[in-house]
């Protein structure tokens, strides 16, 4: 009966049931380094950008007419509006690099919370000597991401029938990476190669676009991005360990 459930479950269960994971005491070190490293990073921006736009919205006052300067009231949220949404994806992508470390250890501290069984058994300076393989996987995401997504952004520049599937395509296809980006943590704390985790994925399509479309949407919302990438990885290690974890112990039953 729990194996049914298990099997049953949706890829938004499972992310939801990452804000659960994440206010858990033993692993609260692991979502709260990189969360505050986030922050700097997006506040240290936000006040470069932010004076930026002071200087151009200064510039463009000078340039309109007197009858014309409400139109700089109007301007001014959509301009700050469209500059927070853009500046939390680029430190979204950014911080995929600078927390891998962070975010290769806290999907083994879920999996072992989740499970009572310890992932590595080697000790910190293991895990030091560790990072240039990591950084090395998320160099392998991004060589799978950049020609795909520039595929689908071209298709944005086809006139008609381009602009009306370009959207829908590209949702699913961010979808996808979501899943990929995150569920790749606890595959990749098993050595389990980069093809064989998007194999496994696509064996469960359902949970796995239904995950990613959920981390997707999340992260189109400003300040709450900030928490999607440890949600992310704490539903996704959940995820692992009752869907794969099992299969990937057991080499005979592994996928091919």
């Amino acid at each position: 009966m729990k194996e049914t459930a298990k099997a049953a479950k949706s890829g938004v269960n499972y992310f939801m049931d990452g804000f659960e994971l994440i206010r858990r005491p033993g692993l609260r070190t692991f979502v709260v380094i990189p969360l505050l490293i986030n922050i700097l990073l997006f506040a240290t921006g936000f006040y470069f950008a932010f004076g930026e736009l002071q200087r151009m919205f200064a510039w463009l006052e000078g340039q309109l007419p007197e009858y014309l300067q409400w139109f700089n009231f109007l301007l001014w949220p959509l301009a700050v509006i469209s500059m927070v949404v853009v500046m939390a994806f680029i430190f979204s992508s950014v911080m995929n690099w600078l927390a891998a470390p962070f975010n290769g250890l806290l999907a083994e501290k879920v999996e072992q919370m989740l499970t009572g069984k310890s992932v590595n058994t080697g000790g910190a300076v293991d895990t030091v000597k560790d990072i240039p393989r990591m950084l090395g996987r998320e160099w392998t995401k991004l060589k799978y991401y950049l020609p795909r997504a520039i595929v689908f952004l071209l298709l944005f520049w086809v006139p008609v029938l381009g602009q009306m599937v370009a959207p829908v395509l590209w949702f699913l296809f961010s979808a996808w990476m979501m899943a990929v980006q995150y569920c790749d943590y606890p595959f990749d704390n098993h050595r389990v190669p980069f093809d064989d985790m998007k194999f496994a994925l696509k064996q469960t399509r359902g949970s796995s676009f239904s995950f990613g479309a959920t981390v997707t949407l999340f992260a189109m919302i400003p300040i709450v991005n900030f928490i999607v990438m440890p949600v992310a990885i704490c539903g996704a290690t959940a995820m692992w360990v009752d869907k794969y974890r099992e299969a990937y112990r057991n080499p005979a039953i592994a996928p091919d």
